[in-house]
């Protein structure tokens, strides 16, 4: 009897921790929302092209979950917060994008190798990150490019900008939130600085 109590004891202790090895926890997954500015036409002064190579990154900011910082020397990630898209690829995008509004290049593409063209654009998405300080939580974006001219292989042009925003709450979605805006300011400030006379030096 004593035998059968004992086993009875030991089943009705490890029941909740068995239980509990049944709840699976699925990560979330964010995308960057960077709007499309509207494409109007393209001035007939403008005779030059530009190619946009995808952007770097730290390998730290490719692996896919969302980044942390408790101190300058310290990274964490959130196990289940995931981007659902590499951050390179919005930020390429949302450049060729930004690139054919401002009206200074006749045609905008993605670079795929080629040496046709007049331009190369070369960036590298340096920062997006959440920044816990006291008393509260900020994001930090901070992006860096150059444009080289392919006839002669020189650089042309090259600006470097960052930008550190408060987040108005403590989650993960208002973090990704401010990212999004704050990356979208951060592309408009780096690409307000490139000279119009690009437009018509071939």
């Amino acid at each position: 009897m004593k035998k059968s109590t004992t086993a009875l004891v030991l089943m009705l202790t490890l029941l909740p921790a068995l239980g509990g090895c049944g709840r699976v926890r699925y990560p979330a997954y964010y995308t960057l929302n960077l709007p499309a500015p509207p494409d109007p036409p393209v001035p007939e002064s403008v005779r030059t092209s530009i190619a946009v190579r995808e952007f770097r990154s730290p390998a730290y900011l490719r692996q896919g979950p969302i980044v942390y910082r408790t101190t300058p020397e310290q990274i964490g990630f959130y196990e289940y917060h995931r981007w659902a898209v590499d951050p390179r690829t919005l930020v390429t995008t949302s450049v060729i994008d930004h690139l054919r509004v401002s009206g200074r290049f006749a045609t905008v593409s993605l670079y795929d190798g080629s040496p046709d063209g007049d331009y190369i654009f070369s960036g590298r998405l340096e920062k997006l990150e959440e920044v816990d300080s006291h008393p509260g939580v900020k994001v930090e974006v901070a992006i860096s490019a150059q444009i080289t001219k392919v006839a002669t292989g020189t650089t042309v042009w090259s600006n470097a900008v960052s930008e550190v925003a408060t987040v108005s709450q403590r989650s993960v979605p208002a973090v990704v939130s401010q990212m999004n805006r704050s990356l979208d300011q951060a592309i408009d400030k780096l690409l307000s600085t490139i000279p119009a006379s690009l437009a018509s030096s071939r």
